[in-house]
């Protein structure tokens, strides 16, 4: 009987959990229609603080990244293409796979673990500290006065280290191909050549559902936190989980919906 209790109270547990993030879920894109109507309502200062500091302040990693992760690509590549004598063909590969794959893929995954925790930890403890509370009781929500702001610039931030993590892997790439007598100029032209509008602009609208997914279980795992000695740690732990599993899931999603329509 305490095998059917746990399992019971478990299954209680985690209904109950799907309800607050679903109820959560609606009233961030409530508020964000709000936000829409009447925009003198956002709180602009605190979303381009936010925004600095998931965008500006994580290039650095975000970029060496980047950069290593076009290196490696390169010399796994080559060493394979290298005994057809078609290594020059490893600039075609990184460009489709970097604009189209990794680059958002590997960034969000970056984005998760020092953004998704820090909106967790931040908001979970403003809740130990009783100040989601305090805004309560001030008629200020806490979804449109804290998790909004850091929603949208997770969104926002997204393209931009999208773009240098990109970049980033290219230039890896040519300094792989340069050391096996491959031009640089032959590499970029290769590059180009593969490379599309649609494709750069897909690596970037899935850069920005992968922000707003991670911006989302930031907060939402901040707003769940415990008033326990361990609470903050758990939320920022959870919203690292969490984050990447979803990452996980959508880009699985899209890549069978491209499958499906032949992108």
């Amino acid at each position: 009987m305490k095998i059917f209790e746990a399992v019971g109270r478990r299954t209680c547990e985690m209904a109950s959990s799907a309800a607050a993030d679903f109820a959560f879920i609606g009233e961030t894109f409530a508020s964000a229609a709000s936000m829409i109507v009447r925009p003198r309502n956002f709180r602009f200062r605190d979303c381009a603080l936010a925004f600095e500091r998931a965008s500006f302040n994580a290039l650095p990693v975000t970029t060496g990244i980047g950069f290593l992760l076009g290196l490696i690509l390169a010399f796994q590549s080559a060493a394979a293409l290298k005994m057809f004598g078609v290594e020059v063909y490893v600039s075609d590969l990184l460009a489709i796979g970097l604009f189209r794959e990794l680059g958002p893929l590997v960034t969000a995954i970056v984005l998760a673990g020092r953004t998704g925790s820090a909106f967790a930890a931040e908001i979970g403890t403003m809740k130990v500290d009783e100040e989601l509370d305090a805004l309560t009781t001030m008629g200020l929500p806490p979804v449109r006065f804290l998790v909004l702001p850091r929603v949208v610039a997770a969104i926002l931030a997204m393209p931009v280290l999208t773009i240098f993590a990109e970049l980033a892997g290219l230039v890896g790439g040519a300094l792989v191909l340069k050391m096996m007598d491959v031009p640089t100029v032959v590499f970029w032209r290769h590059a180009a050549s593969v490379t599309t509008v649609f494709s750069i602009s897909f690596g970037l609208v899935k850069g920005a559902l992968f922000g707003g997914l991670v911006g989302l279980i930031g907060c939402g795992a901040g707003m769940r936190t415990k008033s326990t000695a361990d609470g903050v740690g758990v939320a920022a732990t959870s919203a690292v989980v969490g984050g990447i599993v979803a990452i996980a899931v959508a880009d699985g999603l899209l890549a069978y919906l491209c499958y499906l329509w032949d992108l």
